[in-house]
């Protein structure tokens, strides 16, 4: 899954990678090391600009908040939970479907997070023989240090409760796919730890090479098939993990010290 990531790239830094045409100035948003469901993050989209005299799809950077509200939801409640959509069946899930067809996006990260509990202790823990373990975090990465970039999905929702004047009328909402975690070894494994992504979690936010980029964003393509065979995962080895400190576990601590590589997972966690 991806609960929680990095972002610390500004709009200057993403426009160059994604060949962004267009950006608010007025819409920056801070370097965030913790990213958490709920939160403002940056997608790239394309997209007709508004009140525009051509309907040419344009290139955008655009704040979204990270928990797809559906375009019939009564209410944003459910948003929250709806952070992640599985890449095997977002196609037909009704919550993602329509998104899935015409609004997909890029969510750029740094990397993500994921915490480990060891086989054998969480064995313990199901049997309820043991009190619940303190769980290591891990950073997930590319080995080369490039963008993660995020499969995503977007969606308007229309508040009908307040006037189309309202800034909170619209709200513009956005979900990260997963697939299956790596088993192939990673690029650089720690040297106490997991030794692939599979042993971390078992699933993965889904990363679009830059081969796929112009077609995943391009909203003339509506056919499930061929938006399907996107879907499938990159070539393995691409990605690094290591051990970062329990802070990251409170979502009231962001700061870059949360990036820094352990030697190894701190005293009391597991693995």
């Amino acid at each position: 899954m991806c609960g929680r990531y990095a972002a610390s790239r500004g709009p200057e830094d993403l426009a160059g990678v994604f060949e962004i045409e267009k950006w608010d100035p007025e819409e920056t948003l801070a370097p965030d090391y913790n990213v958490a469901p709920t939160k403002e993050v940056y997608a790239v989209l394309d997209r007709p600009l508004k009140d525009a005299d051509s309907p040419r799809p344009v290139r955008q950077l655009r704040r979204l908040k990270w928990g797809l509200v559906p375009s019939w939801a009564k209410t944003p409640e459910g948003g929250a939970r709806m952070i992640n959509a599985r890449a095997e069946t977002v196609h037909e899930k009704p919550s993602y479907r329509r998104a899935f067809a015409t609004r997909r996006c890029i969510v750029p990260a740094d990397g993500y997070y994921e915490w480990v509990t060891g086989v054998a202790e969480r064995d313990l823990e199901v049997e309820g023989r043991k009190k619940r373990p303190r769980k290591q975090p891990y950073f997930v990465l590319p080995a080369d240090g490039s963008v993660f970039a995020m499969a995503g999905l977007y969606e308007f929702w229309r508040d009908r409760t307040l006037p189309d004047e309202h800034p909170l009328a619209w709200w513009a909402t956005c979900s990260v796919i997963t697939t299956e975690a790596e088993t192939a070894p990673l690029a650089a494994a720690p040297a106490e730890g997991p030794r692939t992504l599979a042993d971390i979690h078992p699933r993965m936010p889904l990363m679009l090479t830059p081969d796929r980029w112009d077609a995943w964003l391009d909203p003339a393509r509506t056919d499930a098939d061929e938006l399907r065979a996107l879907l499938t995962p990159p070539p393995t080895g691409l990605m690094r993990a290591y051990p970062v400190s329990t802070a990251v576990s409170s979502v009231r601590n962001n700061g870059p010290e949360l990036l820094k590589e352990l030697e190894g997972p701190e005293e009391g966690t597991l693995f």
